[in-house]
């Protein structure tokens, strides 16, 4: 049975500190309501047991700078969040003791701008690993996500050779081969990303050749067609 205060609280969302009670109040910031107003769902809500480490919250990212401020959870289009949880389902069935490690989901337009305004290389090659805003990415639709594999039980990353955000060869599994001959990889990092790979692909996403961490959920023709850039 539920028991609340005089004033209708839920004893469940107040914390104790010496004789003092003070309620736990979860908000909600601006552009996370933008993200819940734009339909988008929160991964964590429809698969339970993953991890989120948002990196663009972070200053543990390619430019070291947080640009999504007080956002903490990852969302995408529902359909998105479905398909991921058909994938995790695949990789417990497969490896009881793995889980998901999500580093990005929906990226807003305005956010891609920083990304793209703050990537030190050529405008030739910047769609290598960033959209152009002008056009968007599936990241803008939300149906694109950044993940890893991690221990259940711990929430620690396994080794897949490089960290999220690495810009070059041992990070592009169209190189692979190429960097396990050349030592920059081990067959372990392969083996791992290939578990990742698996899984995703059992839940509908297809890969990319230049990040391990990179997966789409569809093609930028069907994402214009079916959903509008989440600005």
């Amino acid at each position: 049975m539920t028991e609340t205060t005089a004033t209708g609280v839920d004893f469940n969302d107040l914390v104790s500190i010496g004789d003092e009670q003070f309620q736990i109040i979860d908000q909600v910031g601006e552009l996370e309501q933008s993200l819940i107003d734009a339909g988008l769902v929160d991964v964590e809500a429809v698969i339970p047991g993953i991890y989120v480490d948002l990196k663009y919250s972070t200053e543990d990212n390619f430019f070291g700078k947080d640009v999504y401020g007080d956002l903490y959870r990852c969302y995408v289009q529902p359909i998105v969040a479905e398909m991921l949880k058909k994938a995790h389902q695949k990789l417990k069935e497969d490896h009881p003791e793995l889980t998901f490690l999500v580093y990005d989901g929906v990226r807003p337009v305005r956010v891609q701008q920083i990304l793209w305004d703050n990537l030190d290389k050529p405008d030739s090659i910047k769609p290598l690993y960033v959209a152009d805003p002008k056009i968007g990415g599936l990241h803008n639709y939300g149906v694109a996500v950044d993940l890893t594999l991690a221990y259940q039980e711990t929430g620690e990353a396994l080794d897949m050779g490089t960290p999220f955000d690495f810009f070059g060869y041992p990070a592009y599994p169209d190189r692979e081969q190429q960097m396990l001959r050349e030592g920059k990889i081990t067959q372990e990092h392969i083996t791992n990303r290939e578990i990742l790979r698996k899984v995703m692909k059992h839940g509908g996403f297809t890969g990319i050749g230049s990040e391990w961490w990179h997966f789409n959920a569809f093609s930028r023709k069907e994402a214009a067609e079916r959903f509008g850039l989440v600005k």
